[in-house]
């Protein structure tokens, strides 16, 4: 089959090498893509959703994946619905769960799903009220879609109020912060959790564990994520059963009561306390760099399992998994998350150690292409990520094959899975 993949970061370039490889898959569209997946497929510049629908329907296209949040917030899938075409993601109902903080947490409520006490408001005296009523540290957090970055973990009273003004005032994250949730901090440790949903049915990959933090230690800004490891060993099958029985069968069962089925992927942020899942948050999409690792550990076809997802047909597939880890290291651009950095060629040294080519590989996420070479242009540039029978050993190859890679300013995380191995 013809698959066409919207995005152009390090998701969908993942969710391409994995297709690339896929027996399943004749050939390989991206929209809009970036200057490395036009070595796995056909990058095309067409952004207007009908235009899109049209383009596929012309090319006979069997299955569209939408990788970003954005699309899917703005109604992609239902576009591509209405023209009776099969399209992997979440309707635009249906990605309110990502789309509004508010909605989301509402809906956690309604539907009896453990999360942290919140309010929500539009209103700076009564965010001032409840962050007074809460020990430190605070979460503040934007309504709306912020690339990830619309949360602020306060560590007093002050500055949670401040947080809520800027917010409130649009001066933080424009129209996105104008209505905010403000909620208890929980002292755990964080889980990233993917179920592939059809509606009815759905599929969980292995949890894995992102890195947030610019800096070692979990230190410095939050960013959309610097690093991340798959499976942790922080899950075992009875966190799995309890996230399974008290957040994915009622959230699935609550969006089909309220009208809006959930198919795609529920990226549900997990907090472990004492053992008991309570969910963060929840996005409508595979994580980045989550993607990067679950992707290479997949080794049934990635195309049924997306294909059967968009056709409503998951109970007839059983998926087959690595026992494999899989580790990825973001490499980022000179003064990234603060500002655009200047392009700068990237260079990739050809290793001469068999064990790095054989269980490493690059994802291609903020680059670009010009007269065949491959410039630095994102804030997140690439990931490099490795494969092994223990964490420390995939680890240790993705860090190998992060000395192959050069250009100005690159900068990374050295502890990636440190959760993991201390």
């Amino acid at each position: 089959m013809d698959i066409l993949v919207i995005g152009s970061g390090g998701r969908e370039y993942s969710i391409g090498l994995a297709l690339s490889r896929d027996k399943n898959v004749d050939k390989l569209y991206f929209a809009p893509g970036n200057g490395a997946t036009c070595n796995l497929g056909e990058n095309i510049s067409i952004e207007d959703f009908e235009k899109l629908a049209e383009f596929v329907k012309q090319n006979n296209i069997e299955l569209t994946i939408v990788g970003p949040e954005a699309p899917l917030v703005d109604g992609i899938v239902d576009v591509f619905k209405s023209h009776n075409l099969n399209v992997f993601g979440s309707s635009k109902a249906a990605s309110q769960l990502e789309g509004s903080k508010i909605f989301m947490k509402n809906f956690l409520a309604r539907n009896n799903i453990p999360t942290a006490a919140f309010i929500e408001t539009t209103e700076i005296k009564k965010a001032n009220e409840f962050i007074d009523s809460l020990n430190t540290p605070i979460v503040v957090k934007a309504d709306g879609l912020c690339a990830g970055k619309g949360v602020i973990i306060a560590t007093t009273h002050d500055e949670a109020k401040q947080a809520a003004c800027d917010m409130l005032s649009g001066e933080s994250f424009g129209d996105a912060g104008t209505s905010i949730v403000i909620e208890e901090f929980l002292d755990g440790y964080e889980l990233s959790v993917f179920a592939i949903c059809d509606g009815v049915d759905y599929k969980i990959l292995p949890a894995a564990q992102d890195h947030k933090r610019l800096l070692d230690g979990d230190k410095g800004p939050n960013t959309g994520g610097m690093g991340a490891y798959a499976p942790t060993p922080l899950i075992n099958d009875e966190l799995y059963r309890k996230i399974n029985e008290r957040v994915v069968d009622p959230t699935l069962k609550g969006m089909r009561d309220e009208g809006y089925p959930f198919e795609g992927v529920l990226f549900i942020g997990i907090m472990v306390v004492n053992g008991e899942p309570i969910v963060l948050e929840y996005n409508v999409r595979f994580g980045d760099p989550e993607c990067e690792i679950l992707m290479p550990l997949l080794k049934s076809p990635a195309s049924e399992l997306f294909y059967k997802a968009a056709t409503k047909d998951l109970k007839n597939l059983e998926i087959e998994l690595s026992n494999d880890y899989a580790v990825g290291v973001v490499m980022a651009s000179e003064y990234y998350p603060y500002k655009s950095s200047k392009p700068a060629e990237i260079i990739v040294d050809e290793s001469v150690d068999s064990d790095v080519i054989e269980n490493t590989h690059i994802s291609y996420a903020g680059v670009t292409l010009e007269d065949g070479v491959l410039y630095a242009t994102g804030g997140r540039v690439l990931l490099c990520i490795g494969i092994g029978k223990s964490i420390r050993e995939a680890r240790d190859r993705a860090y190998a094959r992060c000395g192959d890679v050069h250009f100005v300013g690159k900068k990374f995380r050295k502890d990636i899975a440190y959760q993991a191995l201390r």
